[in-house]
């Protein structure tokens, strides 16, 4: 027999569908929201219905935003002869916070993986083509993660862009051992990656 009423059963379950949520954490949440004296719940679910309403994705990049167009496509003072691809919209916040990057974005909402049945076509791929056909793009970025997936994504989206669009440089980020870290404790993807993409020692 369950000992939680229904509705708490039923707010626990919603909350295991989060990433990175299981059982006893999706727990001490709904109990923390339950047990809460002041206007949480209320507020937690007006926020909710407001995000789902408000959010949408830029027709010309595809990241999330509350405008016609989102605020970095908007900004003239971007490089818009450079466009860095990535999988989502968290990949544009984490470049954003680097702080390094002025160009423009192009997010694809997934990566291509035939295991799970993931075509170019099911991610904003034929967009990204056509996109850099229209426009005059000097450089094309992909930051893609170097996963099975990532990799083959960007293998696609560089045989699509020289075969299919005209655009100056295609180039892929490098990826591999992260600053202070020492060799003995990385794996062998990691250092496979790390070979894969060196530079010359003046680069």
């Amino acid at each position: 027999m369950d000992p939680y009423p229904k509705p708490l059963r039923e707010l626990i379950l919603q909350l295991k569908c989060l990433p990175g949520i299981g059982e006893k954490t999706a727990t001490r949440l709904a109990l923390y929201i339950l047990g809460e004296k002041g206007d949480l719940a209320e507020n937690l679910a007006a926020s909710l219905k407001a995000v789902k309403q408000a959010i949408k994705l830029c027709p010309i990049c595809f990241n999330i935003t509350d405008r016609p167009i989102c605020i970095i496509c908007q900004d003239t003072s971007r490089d818009r002869s450079t466009i860095c691809v990535v999988e989502d919209p968290s990949d544009v916040l984490a470049i954003e916070s680097t702080r390094v990057y002025r160009g423009l974005y192009h997010v694809l909402h997934g990566l291509i993986s035939p295991i799970n049945g993931i075509a170019p076509e099911d991610t904003r791929i034929p967009e990204l083509i056509n996109r850099v056909k229209d426009t005059e793009i000097k450089e094309v970025i992909i930051a893609t993660s170097p996963s099975v997936e990532g990799e083959a994504t960007a293998h696609y989206i560089y045989r699509a862009l020289t075969d299919r669009a005209h655009v100056g440089k295609v180039s892929r980020i490098a990826s591999g051992i992260p600053m202070g870290a020492e060799l003995k404790y990385m794996d062998q993807a990691t250092l496979a990656s790390a070979l894969r993409y060196r530079q010359g020692v003046n680069e």
